[in-house]
């Protein structure tokens, strides 16, 4: 088996008052198949070049992940070159092809030099009837046939019973015993509609290990796409199909850094390394043009955020007071955000990240002020605070860098942009192009400060505030520069205007705190 050798690593994870008669063993041996690249693809609206599939086959193989399904080969040519691109990386894991039940998809996934082939087989007889047309005795000798063509040219071989869970499982148990009689490595318990609950999957996937090694497939259109992973891991499976970010058709697919924590918090079982599923979700999340819910677990924006008072004040005292796991078990980090629910805490926590002194009064002051801003509907920024924060210690600050005139224009071939700007008194002007009028205008911006404003775009949001033809936007920026970030919005009709306003904003407030000398910008 081509499988990872098993890591010995201490665990960052919180405790867990585990029953005496666990479900799932901290012994047992749990792999993850990522099938982003085959299964993820299929949702709507994505796909992925091969450069895309490299970037993410590399993410996945940083990860630990066991097997990564790279593709149908049987798609076209594009697909055959995007997944021989990810065979030719010579990754530890193992690579595959999904398979139709025919012969010449196997030849093609061999074109491919992949490890092994997903071969899918009708399970249920409406799948086995109604989509195929063929018997039930008829499918039991096309699947051993399959198999036997597929072991006689050294891949490994996985059938798929697809539609398991709404098929007969005497007949299921007979089809996966055929296919490992005829030389399948492993069959597979698949949900493919997202259709069956857990003592279902438990059943089943119970009757299949038996037999020899399973795996799970699960879908998430009843939201029990980690429930029935976590069922078919219990009653025998060792090797689960999942999706990074949950992408898939309809709902998506079970989520490969939900089963991946599930496993590791709650049983003690390792799949793979923790620590990299927030960077592997932000690989795929860029690649695919889908983003990450903000309340989606593990590798949302509001997973390890805190704005309740009640909530921030015990986080602040006690970090395992309100969260499960530390962030930092996977690649992420603990976020305090500003609204009506905030507290003196969380107002007194922000401003020491930004080196803010004030008294215990003028705190209460301030985050009486932030509730009200929150009141009136508003995502209350960094920007907002440092600004109220001001008025109320009266500590006035002077601006380091202010944005004096801006022209951008994207009517010809190469969209350009001019800004001028004041820099500690200094006017400054410089010019930049690129995509668009707003990259064209952030380069101007970039240039005119030259390389001591250097800072990354964390993130960059537009929302629409009104609608029709004058329709305002609001951007709000998150930027950094060393160990500090901040976060400004700006409402404008103009959305270039709007971005750099907000940049140059968030620049000057990075940029006051550290109160060092900028460079002339660089000719």
């Amino acid at each position: 088996m081509k499988f990872r050798d098993e890591r010995s690593r201490s665990s960052t994870l919180l405790p867990v008052n585990h029953s005496t008669e666990q479900t799932i063993p901290s012994d047992r041996t749990v792999r993850l198949l990522d099938t982003t690249l085959r299964d993820g693809e299929q949702a709507p609206g994505v796909s992925l070049s091969p450069d895309e599939k490299v970037e993410i086959a590399r993410s996945l193989e940083r990860a630990g992940v066991a097997v990564i399904e790279a593709g149908s080969a049987c798609t076209g040519a594009g697909e055959r070159q995007a997944i021989s691109r990810v065979t030719d990386l010579d990754l530890d894991a193992r690579v595959t092809s999904f398979c139709r039940g025919l012969e010449h998809d196997i030849d093609l996934a061999l074109e491919c030099d992949v490890d092994g082939v997903h071969i899918v087989v009708p399970a249920s007889d409406r799948h086995v009837e109604e989509k195929v047309g063929t018997s039930r005795e008829d499918n039991l000798e096309a699947t051993a046939e399959l198999v036997e063509y597929a072991t006689d040219h050294d891949l490994w071989v996985e059938v798929i019973g697809e539609d398991g869970s709404r098929a007969d499982l005497d007949y299921l148990e007979e089809l996966m015993e055929t296919a490992l009689d005829a030389g399948a490595d492993r069959t597979c318990f698949a949900d493919t509609v997202g259709h069956t609950g857990p003592e279902r999957t438990a059943e089943a996937v119970s009757r299949l290990a038996e037999l020899g090694p399973v795996s799970a497939h699960t879908h998430d259109d009843l939201g029990l796409g980690v429930t029935n992973a976590i069922a078919a891991v219990a009653s025998g499976a060792d090797l689960v199909h999942c999706t990074v970010n949950g992408l898939g058709e309809r709902a998506g697919n079970v989520a490969l850094e939900e089963v991946a924590i599930a496993l590791s918090h709650v049983y003690d079982v390792e799949t793979l390394e923790l620590e990299q599923l927030y960077d592997l979700a932000q690989v795929v999340s860029r690649a695919t043009g889908v983003q990450l819910p903000p309340n989606k677990a593990v590798i949302g924006e509001n997973a390890f955020t805190h704005e309740s008072g009640i909530h921030t004040d015990g986080t602040l005292k006690d970090d395992k007071m309100y969260e499960p796991y530390a962030p930092e078990t996977v690649g992420r980090e603990r976020r305090l955000a500003l609204g009506k629910h905030t507290g003196r805490a969380g107002v007194k926590a922000t401003l020491d990240e930004h080196d803010v002194e004030a008294t215990d009064n003028e705190i209460a002051e301030i985050a009486t002020r932030v509730t009200e801003l929150g009141d009136r509907g508003r995502r209350v920024t960094d920007a907002d605070l440092l600004a109220i924060a001001e008025d109320v210690t009266g500590d006035d600050r002077e601006r380091v860098v202010e944005l004096l005139d801006l022209n951008a224009t994207s009517g010809g071939s190469v969209p350009t942009a001019s800004i001028r700007l004041e820099v500690e008194g200094e006017e400054r002007v410089a010019s930049g192009t690129g995509s668009g009028p707003v990259d064209a205008a952030v380069s101007a911006v970039r240039e005119a400060l030259g390389s001591m404003a250097d800072a990354e775009l964390e993130s960059y949001h537009v929302d629409a505030v009104t609608g029709g033809t004058d329709a305002v936007v609001t951007v709000e920026v998150t930027m950094a520069r060393d160990d500090r970030s901040v976060t400004v919005a700006r409402s404008e009709a103009d959305i270039t205007r709007a971005s750099v306003e907000a940049m140059v904003d968030a620049l000057d407030r990075l940029l006051a705190t550290d109160r060092q000398p900028l460079t002339p910008a660089d000719d």
